[in-house]
């Protein structure tokens, strides 16, 4: 029965009602009403327009308008804007127009670095293939991609991308690049033979050896297949779909930030109805009382808030950059520092992404070989020791034979190394420049008289060469089983000697240690052609055995330094790949992710789990293999529902839904695909895992310095709230005016609260276990360290202020100057002890940080000038004072920061919990 017109519109032609890779090629032509010749034109048309453009469904770009909505939609800008309407509306214009100020900046700054980190090409339109080769009224022929239809005959050729999804009909060597879309890190064979289900069990995407899928790459080899899904009904086009059904939540920072915007809202609320009440009760006006809680709530807002907290993520931005890591969007710089488990990819993420000769097995010795990639750099060992691979029986031969048996070709270009072929034979062809033996040498001196290609029957691939004494010889790669089975000798010490079944059984135990190790391994031999023998596959017998090549994608540099760097910090490594098994737990445990105790689960087993079950193992599992997109997501999903705060990285389409969902999705930038980067919140400029290692540091880095001048801003607002309120209900008079409270919250405070934000990282940030997800910002212990500070510098404050109307007998414009001074610098000095959880006057750390001592010497220069400028001193009414005056408050306000320094040893070693600066860290 033919398929119907809505299954192939709704994708359920590929998806859902019939497996194409089961089927015998005869039934799939027989299903699309279709032929091994193709289509004609005329039906062809007619189906284009029945079932839509080959061409993938893209979302609408973020639009400037939401980008800056989102800058204003936290609850703490919100209060700030209730708060500059309530000003506006009891007439301090200068208050209202000063917080209207901070917002703007605050908004402009976000705006322009989400907008800058967005300006970037649609992904999903970058997959598109624009030409295809396909058979139109039994004639090949160049369409456009888009107008291909199920039923179209396509032609593959070596280098083309797949234009859609098809079944194959017919190959030659056929391989295919399918990492992108699987993450499997070889190049997959295909040919036209049905995939059949064992016991009932779906075959894994990765497993399904008869189907090409659009978006993937053909690295050798032809083929003609017919086209069984288009555009939205592709994988490319379900994994599309997912992703925008995927929602992205808010990061760890926007929670905190709006649960302090809600306690903030109480704050100033409760601030207002205290001073309120307790005035009404002591007989004063109600209107005159009203406008004096909503000064003093006004006050208890620290207007700097927004802005500091927004340029010290764009410091951190553009630090990360330095680092290679480009931030996309503003709040997620932070969130590294808050993660609880990355989770990462393995092919290109945790590997380098370039196939490499590892092991060189030949006369009974294991070579192991240095370097990674395609650059020739690098040694060959044996027992630990460096060796000269032609001082090693077979290891020169074995070196010369895969250079020779080779068809790929490695070149240096702008971008890096390009690879024309089968990457394993370039990670052949790498090895052999190791050892300083090229292929056009060897070609000039070995030329090449015939070629008998790889074919999955045969198993190997041979050419045959004239020997400068005028033989023939073929050099042979292949399964090393093949190979084993066709050699009638082996090169050993003794020379060429006759190989035996038991030899035959030790060099497959050898060829199955290898794989063992989640190696590939290619199996050298070559013979030396008789008198008159032709170069063919009748040639192929009596072989001499060379040895083995091990093969495999390794660990990209600094990897397994990372990883452990991670474990230290209390942060679990977690590999989700759609790889084969074998493999991915070889490069689990090489790179120390697999321990002694973690568990692994494979894709067959992962598709049988319920939710409940996932849930429950999801945090003793290390490493996922053969997963799906649809796994990757649910693996997510899991862990954030343990509470986990989830970093994901990857970088094919397969990745982009789960590098969505994550609490943070990191994607490589140069292997990456387009639709990885542009789904991640950061994009890794120089594809180096180690940097999610320094971006990790970065973001804790960043939450300390953000709960450093929080603290800073709350201890000074709220000594600026506590004085006016002691004095208020004293009845004495007010010891600061209004304008010299927003001077204060505006100049004094902002500037040494964004020099904390330069402030250098904690000894320990990366030998502590991650925050607790759960604790929030103003912690009961966060809030009772900001009350006692403040109430030391209050206490500092009106000493000084009583000291002068009580026993200096001085003017209440005196008094209020002296007030105003000894509280500003006591604010100032009161940033050492923001700076760190230890004491920092006594230490190298001191002078660590540059800018808080740049700060410092501006504001204190224009705290003195409020009183000797004549136009700060007449429009903040200030006094000119003595030598003695500024004596008394010089030490009054240093009073604050010696007790705090002296506190600080002692409250290290009576409570365990970091003071001031750090949440209380969860054990995990």
């Amino acid at each position: 029965m033919a398929i119907t017109e809505q299954d192939l519109r709704e994708g359920r032609a590929d998806r859902e009602s019939i497996a194409w890779h089961a089927l015998p090629v005869s039934h799939v032509l027989r299903r699309l009403g279709a032929g091994a010749e193709g289509l004609s034109g005329a039906e062809a048309a007619r189906r284009l327009e029945r079932y839509g453009p080959n061409a993938l469904q893209v979302a609408r770009p973020i639009s400037p308008w939401k980008i800056l909505l989102e800058q204003v939609k936290s609850l703490v800008v919100l209060l700030l804007f209730a708060a500059a309407a309530v000003a506006l509306a009891i007439g301090d214009l200068l208050e209202a127009a000063a917080i209207v100020v901070v917002l703007v900046v605050n908004t402009a700054v976000g705006f322009w670095m989400e907008w800058r980190a967005r300006l970037a090409m649609d992904a999903l339109r970058r997959l598109q293939v624009h030409e295809a080769g396909a058979l139109r009224d039994g004639k090949e022929e160049r369409v456009d991609a888009r107008s291909l239809v199920p039923g179209d005959v396509i032609v593959l050729e070596s280098g083309a991308a797949i234009p859609a999804d098809a079944r194959v009909l017919s190959a030659t060597e056929l391989c295919i690049n399918e990492a992108p879309l699987t993450g499997e890190s070889l190049p997959v064979a295909k040919n036209p033979d049905a995939v059949v289900e064992e016991n009932g069990e779906e075959v894994p995407l990765a497993e399904r050896a008869s189907m090409v899928y659009k978006g993937t790459l053909v690295t050798t080899g032809s083929a003609r297949a017919v086209v069984v899904a288009t555009g939205a009904a592709t994988e490319i086009g379900h994994l599309s779909k997912l992703v925008q059904e995927t929602e992205a939540g808010e990061t760890p920072l926007e929670r905190r930030l709006d649960s302090l915007g809600r306690r903030l809202v109480w704050l100033t609320l409760s601030v207002a109805a205290l001073v309120t009440g307790l005035g009404l009760i002591r007989g004063e006006e109600l209107w005159l009382m009203v406008e004096t809680g909503i000064a003093l709530a006004i006050a208890a807002v620290p207007e700097g808030l927004p802005v500091v907290a927004t340029i010290t993520l764009a410091v951190g931005v553009r630090r990360m950059a330095r680092r290679q890591a480009l931030v996309r969007r503003l709040t997620a710089v932070e969130t590294l520092g808050s993660a609880t488990v990355i989770c990462t990819d393995k092919t290109g993420t945790l590997t380098a992404g370039e196939m490499t000769v590892t092991a060189l097995a030949v006369g009974g010795k294991l070579l192991e070989v240095t370097g990674a990639g395609y650059e020739a750099v690098g040694e060959f060992r044996f027992d630990g020791a460096v060796v000269d691979p032609a001082e090693v029986v077979g290891a020169d031969l074995a070196l010369r034979i895969g250079a020779l048996a080779n068809r790929a070709s490695v070149r240096k270009t702008y971008e890096g190394w390009a690879v024309m072929g089968d990457p394993t034979e370039a990670a052949l062809l790498v090895l052999a420049r190791k050892a300083g033996l090229r292929r056009e040498d060897l070609k000039a001196e070995y030329p090449e008289v015939a070629e008998l290609p790889f074919s999955s029957e045969r198993q190997l691939m041979a050419t045959f060469h004239r020997a400068p004494d005028g033989r023939n010889v073929v050099c042979i790669k292949g399964g090393p089983r093949r190979i084993v089975e066709e050699s009638s000798n082996t090169l050993t010490d003794a020379g060429v000697v006759p190989l035996d079944d038991s030899a035959r059984a030790a060099l497959l135990d050898d060829n199955r240690g290898l794989a063992a190790r989640g190696l590939r391994v290619l199996a050298l031999a070559y013979r030396e052609l008789g008198e008159g023998e032709s170069p063919g596959p009748e040639a192929v017998h009596d072989l001499v055995f060379v040895g083995f090549a091990g093969i495999q994608d390794p660990p990209a540099e600094g990897v397994r330094e990372t990883i452990a760097r991670f474990h230290n910090a209390g942060v679990r490594t977690v590999m989700i790949t759609g790889d084969q098994a074998v493999t991915a737990e070889a490069v689990g445990r090489d790179l120390g992710l697999l321990r002694d105790g973690d568990e692994t689960v494979r894709g067959r087993e992962m598709s049988s789990l319920s939710e409940a079950e996932l849930s429950e193992r999801v945090g003793r599992v290390a490493a996922f293999s053969r997963v799906s997109p649809e796994h990757k997501l649910r693996i997510v999903e899991a862990l954030q529902d343990q509470g986990d705060i989830v970093g994901m990285l990857g970088d094919g389409v397969n990745d982009a839904a789960a590098l969505k969902k994550a609490d943070i999705g990191v994607a490589m930038g140069l292997r990456g695909t387009d639709v990885a980067k542009e789904t991640a919140d950061v994009v890794l400029q120089d594809d180096r895992f180690e940097t999610i290692g320094v971006a990790v540091e970065h973001g804790r880095v960043i939450y300390d310095n953000i709960r450093k001048f929080i603290f800073y801003l709350f201890s000074c607002n709220l000594s600026e709230v506590a004085t006016l309120l002691v004095t208020g209900l004293a009845g004495m008079p007010l010891p600061l005016l209004p304008l010299q409270i927003l001077w204060l919250n505006l100049v004094t405070d902002v500037l040494p609260a964004l020099a904390l934000a330069m402030e250098p990282p904690e000894p320990d940030v990366m030998g502590r276990p991650p925050r607790d997800p759960k604790s929030a910002i103003l912690s009961p212990w966060f809030l009772s360290s900001v009350v006692t500070f403040s109430l030391i510098i209050t206490a500092a404050t009106l000493g000084v202020f009583i000291w002068a109307l009580e026993f200096e007998e001085s003017e209440l414009s005196h008094a209020v100057t002296l007030a105003f001074m000894t509280l500003a610098l006591a604010q100032l000095f009161h940033v050492f002890n923001a700076r760190s959880a230890r004491p920092v006057v006594f230490g190298r750390r001191l002078f660590r940080n540059r800018w808080v001592w740049g700060a410092l010497a501006l504001t204190i220069g224009l705290q003195v000038a409020t009183v000797y400028n004549p136009l700060l001193s007449r429009v903040l009414r200030t006094y000119s004072l003595s030598p003695q005056d500024w004596l008394v408050v010089l030490g009054a306000s240093l009073m604050p920061l010696i007790i705090g320094q002296m506190l600080k040893p002692i409250s290290m070693g009576s409570s365990r919990v970091r003071p001031v600066v750090t949440a209380r860290a969860s054990g995990h």
